[in-house]
């Protein structure tokens, strides 16, 4: 019944995001590509952050996606760049890449816990990028990178539209993209919280030992979680080599991938649908806040409300509209 009613919630929610720009549009005229912009980063980040989460939830600390994200925008660049096949495919075989990148890395990881698991990972993800780094030039392009052509090239009609309506429906075009991902993704994350794959996880999550003790195999779950994590990921990393038009290892590969979405879901409450993208919208817009206000200097203010919150609200946004609806709850 949870799970029907919060389908139909995600399909209303399908809806609003569809007509969003052209809303945006009708309100905001030229400010609407910046505005949509903007909504494309939160997006990008609430996708990152849900799929981190859904590994978090066997209490697996991974530094991983940074590797994942690589391995799905280096694959669709590889292959438009060496085949004439259609742009597109490049986003399955982004998704396939990030797998079985995940299988290979959680059947050899996994066994580690806590900080032995994360240092595993996050040694991956570097490896990975030397491996780029090193591959020949006419393949992968080495230091230097990629180009990769747009999946949407609007073309400019004189007399019928203006500059920034190109801009604008480009970017259309890919927030659509975005949050198709992003539907996708919160699909999986509640199909898993409504399946027995829940209480498996939870039950790792709190004691491995004991859940095996109960019948739960926990590597095959926790190899499970790693696989589902990744496929947006890859993905995630195909879409954005496509609307930024280059791959370059430091870019790629960059460790600020894995810090934000790690950082997110905590922001916004673990181990749920709803926290990450909270956290996601949240930090989103305190970054364009900052950025606007602080042009030298913003990211200081950033880590800043990062600390601050992780202090008072350990438990993310969710945590905090738990405590306010309980105090609401008692005062009545």
């Amino acid at each position: 019944m949870k799970l029907r009613m919060n389908l139909v919630l995600l399909a209303l929610a399908a809806v609003l995001l569809f007509f969003l720009p052209d809303l945006l549009k009708l309100f905001f005229d030229k400010a609407s590509v910046s505005y949509l912009s903007l909504l494309i980063n939160a997006t990008s980040l609430a996708i990152l952050a849900l799929s981190w989460d859904i590994l978090a939830r066997t209490g697996q600390l991974s530094l991983a996606h940074a590797a994942f994200f690589g391995a799905g925008a280096y694959s669709t660049a590889i292959l438009v760049k060496q085949t004439d096949v259609s742009l597109w495919l490049g986003l399955p075989l982004a998704a396939l890449s990030a797998v079985l990148l995940a299988l290979l890395l959680g059947s050899v990881t996994l066994q580690l816990r806590g900080i032995y698991f994360a240092i595993a990972t996050l040694s991956f993800a570097e490896v990975l990028k030397a491996v780029i780094q090193k591959l020949p030039s006419s393949l992968a392009g080495g230091a230097a990178g990629i180009n990769v052509e747009p999946l949407f090239r609007p073309q400019f009609i004189a007399g019928e539209m203006e500059r920034w309506e190109i801009a604008f429906l480009r970017n259309e075009s890919y927030f659509l993209l975005y949050a198709g991902l992003l539907l996708a993704t919160i699909v999986l994350s509640l199909l898993i919280e409504s399946s027995s794959l829940s209480y498996a996880f939870s039950a790792i999550r709190t004691n491995e030992e004991v859940a095996a003790v109960m019948g739960v195999k926990a590597a095959r779950f926790k190899l499970l979680a790693f696989v589902l994590s990744s496929m947006p990921v890859g993905i995630l990393g195909a879409i954005q080599a496509h609307r930024i038009g280059s791959v370059s290892p430091d870019e790629t590969f960059n460790v600020g991938t894995t810090v934000l979405a790690l950082v997110t879901p905590i922001f916004g409450g673990l181990y749920t649908s709803l926290g990450p993208i909270l956290g996601a919208l949240g930090l989103a817009s305190i970054e364009e806040f900052l950025r606007r206000t602080f042009s030298e200097g913003y990211l200081i203010g950033y880590g800043i409300v990062l600390v601050l919150s992780i202090l008072f609200m350990p438990k993310g946004i969710m945590g905090l509209l738990r405590s306010l609806r309980k105090a609401q709850r008692e005062s009545l």
